[in-house]
């Protein structure tokens, strides 16, 4: 780290503000070698906690730079550690606050853009998430704002970017847990005068747990990318080499790969088995709708999708 960078941020923190040309002069101090340290992530966050009325310039390179720490400061580059998991979470719940709005948008951009995280970082950007939709108030960084009365627009643009993100519980897909999260928030808001989009957003989302199909191996872990990376660089890894491990754990290895398919089902089988809503997920619907009370609009919405996909209707 740069004596620059530290004096630069020391002095921030101090006024409680930071200018445009700070801002800049931090960022040519702090990738001069293309990625961010961890004493450098820390004087950021710190800075952040200090300042108090944060500008676009300064909230949009806090969230660069943090991304850049959590998702490539070690390898394999766009994941995050259990180790950097931990210290995010350590750091945003440093000050005492439950989120701000720039944080909010620093956790949401790493969901959207990981390859994978871990779960632990998964648990608490949903509980965050959850929370600030619900009882949050004031501007968000992307526009919009936040209501502890209503979901408002920018709240469905959040909610959407978390769920379907790339590091979410089924990258492009819908867990359990992240439905359970949407008839919450429903529950706590039917009677309120939320934005046409959430309704789309929860049939959408509850639709696509039930009936979506995701890939079980849509995503890989940290453990398993620092594997594959060490494979690829070792100098004695060679197709022969290869080969022949195949052929002696394995006599009949070269059929498996290149002879008989499985028999499994296809594709095409598969996303049609799951658009088929079974009793486990009958079930589930049920004790979801009732935990209401009553069957309000929304759940209406999402039942008359469920017909018209099953062919029911």
């Amino acid at each position: 780290m740069s004596f620059e960078f530290a004096e630069i941020a020391r002095h921030a923190a101090a006024d409680r503000s930071i200018t445009s040309e700070e801002v800049l002069a931090l960022r040519g101090a702090g990738w001069a070698d293309g990625r961010m340290t961890r004493e450098e992530a820390e004087i950021v966050f710190a800075t952040q906690h200090a300042i108090e009325n944060p500008s676009r310039e300064w909230s949009d390179f806090f969230v660069e730079a943090i991304q850049n720490f959590v998702l490539n400061g070690s390898d394999p580059l766009g994941f995050a550690s259990a180790e950097e998991a931990n210290w995010l979470i350590g750091q945003v719940e440093l000050d005492g606050k439950v989120c701000s709005m720039t944080e909010l948008e620093l956790l949401t951009r790493i969901i959207e853009r990981a390859h994978n995280v871990p779960e632990t970082l998964k648990t608490f950007v949903l509980g965050v998430l959850e929370r600030e939709v619900l009882e949050g108030v004031g501007p968000t960084r992307c526009g919009g704002e936040l209501s502890d009365s209503h979901v408002t627009e920018a709240e469905c643009r959040i909610l959407r970017r978390v769920i379907f993100g790339q590091a979410s519980d089924r990258p492009a897909a819908v867990s359990r847990r992240e439905a359970e999260v949407m008839f919450r928030i429903k529950n706590a808001v039917a009677a309120q005068e939320n934005v046409p989009e959430f309704q789309r957003l929860f049939v959408q989302s509850v639709g696509n747990y039930l009936m979506g199909f995701a890939h079980s191996n849509g995503q890989i872990s940290h453990e398993r990318m620092l594997e594959l990376e060490a494979f690829v660089a070792d100098n004695k890894a060679s197709i022969g080499r290869f080969m022949g491990n195949m052929a002696k754990s394995a006599p009949n290895a070269f059929g498996v790969v290149f002879g008989k398919k499985d028999e499994g089902p296809s594709r095409s089988e598969q996303v049609a088995a799951e658009a088929e809503v079974n009793g486990i997920e009958q079930a589930w619907l049920d004790q979801q709708i009732a935990a209401s009370g009553e069957v309000d609009a929304y759940d209406e919405a999402l039942l008359g999708f469920i017909a018209e996909e099953t062919g029911v209707a």
